[in-house]
């Protein structure tokens, strides 16, 4: 007979790679606290139920925590031949207390406990995303704080757009941040429902209270079909999808970082610890800590793909693909924490070289839509008014003149509405202040945003 916990009808025995290739105990260790604390919660169901001796329930629930120091401790010994977290707790436990250990599994089965295992360690780390995501947010904002008056330009297919505030442009990264803050709590929602008492698939015949034992375990639901209950894995593929947003919108920065710290550019400086140096070139700083976060958005995306793959043609209930779901999540998990560890210090940190970016708005024409906009004040459709701004800018580059640097004469001759009051319209700092629109980058508009952004984190506090 096989020597597994499972082993009763097997006479034949795996040889030990198709041990290693069939265990998930390398990466499942993870949900070793989780495995515990679901199982003291079930065997005080079945105590309570009187399936357990109140006895029994004191020699499991004794056993499960002497494990649980030895795990904390480092000193537990985890092994391939008994697959997973549930079987080598199993097997732990009963060499400590004997037979009464396989008493616990009565009225479960692991395709039930993994599931409850998994939705507990989400259920503990969805509140860490949130926190990191929410530290990121409040560096944005104590940055564009300061960065109101900063003046910059704003880019559309990466050319010179429209002058804008700094501080609005830090800003729609909180925003960004906000969507997935809010991604994030709607994933708690889809991660609070148990799925213990399902069973293998079809429930059990025993008279557990699944309530109670969602009480126990800090859920709000559980699942009302058993069948959902061992197959679901949505919360999962929810999570890894979040955090591919979140890594994109990540990236995005990072790549802006990488382009504004460039000689080119020279908007920011990042701080040395978080840049390197180069092996060769005594001169380089380089924004490297950036590059890894965004290269890292490739391995989150992965994952994502690989648990859709995963799921995709799985037949009801539970099948061992699934055992496929874990590892990416947490590595996605340290991955995302990480990155925004670093970015909240990247940014924390950098120097905002205010003076580059507003000299880099001499010259640019990015003042042409003020002016074109001025036309149409005056009553010229905005259709010929872009024409005539444009045939300015031509001039301007042919020339080698500014919008601002050419004379009114030069300027009237394109267009007898322009007066002397347009010098003042072509002024950077009057195309950000009279963006007043709602969304707008005029400063008022900035300011009263950051206020807002602030007192939305502090709710959270």
């Amino acid at each position: 007979m096989s020597n597994k916990l499972w082993g009763g009808r097997f006479h034949g025995q795996a040889a030990d790679w198709v041990d290693e290739f069939g265990a998930s105990i390398h990466f499942d260790y993870q949900l070793a606290a989780e495995d515990i604390e679901g199982s003291i919660a079930h065997a005080t169901m079945l105590a309570k139920q009187g399936i357990l001796t109140a006895e029994e329930l004191e020699q499991i629930i004794t056993g499960l925590k002497e494990i649980q120091k030895e795990i904390e401790a480092g000193t537990f010994e985890f092994s391939v031949k008994n697959e997973d977290i549930h079987l080598n707790i199993e097997a732990k436990l009963t060499a400590l207390i004997g037979p009464v250990a396989g008493k616990l599994h009565t009225a479960r089965s692991r395709n039930d406990q993994v599931a409850t295992d998994f939705h507990l360690w989400m259920k503990h780390r969805l509140p860490v995303v949130k926190e990191a995501i929410s530290n990121l947010q409040a560096t944005l904002v104590d940055l564009a704080a300061d960065n109101v008056g900063t003046l910059m330009p704003g880019y559309t297919h990466l050319q010179h757009a429209q002058p804008i505030s700094y501080g609005h442009y830090l800003l729609a990264y909180f925003e960004m941040l906000q969507r997935d803050y809010e991604r994030f709590t709607f994933n708690e929602k889809h991660v609070d429902i148990l799925p213990l008492g399902a069973a293998a698939l079809a429930g059990t015949t025993f008279p557990i209270d699944r309530e109670f034992v969602a009480e126990q375990l800090g859920f709000d639901h559980v699942y009302h079909n058993s069948l959902d209950a061992v197959s679901d894995r949505d919360f999962a593929v929810e999570f890894l999808s979040n955090a591919s947003i979140l890594m994109m919108h990540l990236s995005r920065m990072a790549e802006e970082m990488i382009l504004w710290t460039s000689f080119e550019f020279n908007y920011l400086e990042l701080s040395d610890s978080y840049s390197t140096g180069s092996s060769i070139m005594p001169q380089k700083k380089n924004a490297d800590f950036a590059e890894l976060s965004r290269g890292k958005t490739g391995a989150v995306y992965g994952h994502l793909m690989g648990l859709l793959t995963v799921m995709k043609g799985l037949p009801l209930a539970y099948n061992k693909d699934m055992q496929e779901d874990k590892a990416g999540v947490f590595e996605t998990f340290d991955t995302i924490i990480a990155v925004l560890k670093v970015f909240t210090g990247m940014v924390s940190t950098m120097t905002v070289k205010k003076d580059k970016m507003r000299a880099a708005l001499k010259g640019d024409y990015s003042n042409a839509t003020e002016l074109a906009d001025y036309l149409a004040k005056k009553g010229l459709p905005f259709r010929q008014a872009h024409a005539v701004v444009g045939m300015l800018v031509y001039q301007g580059i042919e020339e080698g003149l500014a919008l601002e640097e050419m004379p009114l004469k030069e300027l009237q001759k394109a267009s007898n509405l322009i007066e002397e009051d347009v010098y003042e319209v072509l002024d950077p700092q009057t195309a950000v202040n009279t963006r007043t629109s709602l969304g707008g980058t005029a400063m008022a508009n900035v300011e009263k945003e950051v206020d807002a952004a602030q007192s939305l984190l502090a709710q959270r506090q």
